[in-house]
């Protein structure tokens, strides 16, 4: 039975090429199924690649090859939690080495636009624990980083 809630993903002509990126990139991703147009569209033919299922970090998403009408918002992103910094370091890298851009705070950008928060945990316990002080350090430092640095919000949570 196909979930209730799936996030809807615009691409211009590329959702394939992203979802087979997005499974071999991040842990407890794969690809479903594709539908080829039933029938010529605005912006494609039929037997074209319309749509394709596939699963992000266990979330449902569909990506739409919908043309070059509407680009991708940081307004919307995929907050990726990570263990440590090789697993930040492996994301980030892929994102970013193939095509993407780096952006500030953790955030960053694949090649089709959308946007990425790789988040250590480290970061997310510092800034949301109980000692606001140590949550404050570790949120300035992390202010002047594009990639987290572990270390160093660990260093910044210690004073």
């Amino acid at each position: 039975m196909a979930p209730k809630n799936t996030i809807c993903l615009w691409y211009e002509r590329d959702a394939l090429d992203a979802a087979n990126f997005y499974a071999k990139t991040f842990p407890d991703s794969k690809v479903g199924n594709t539908m080829h147009a039933p029938g010529n569209y605005p912006d494609g033919q039929q037997g074209d690649v319309l749509t394709v299922e596939f699963t992000v970090a266990g979330i449902p998403c569909v990506g739409l090859n919908g043309g070059p009408h509407f680009k991708q918002s940081e307004a919307f992103s995929f907050q990726i939690a990570t263990d440590d910094q090789a697993e930040t370091d492996r994301l980030w890298n892929a994102i970013v080495n193939n095509g993407g851009q780096e952006s500030e705070c953790g955030w960053c950008k694949d090649k089709w636009g959308v946007s990425w928060q790789i988040t250590p945990r480290v970061l997310t316990d510092a800034v949301s624990g109980p000692d606001r002080a140590a949550a404050k350090r570790a949120f300035d430092a992390m202010m002047t980083m594009k990639k987290i640095d572990v270390a160093a919000i660990e260093a910044a949570v210690r004073g």
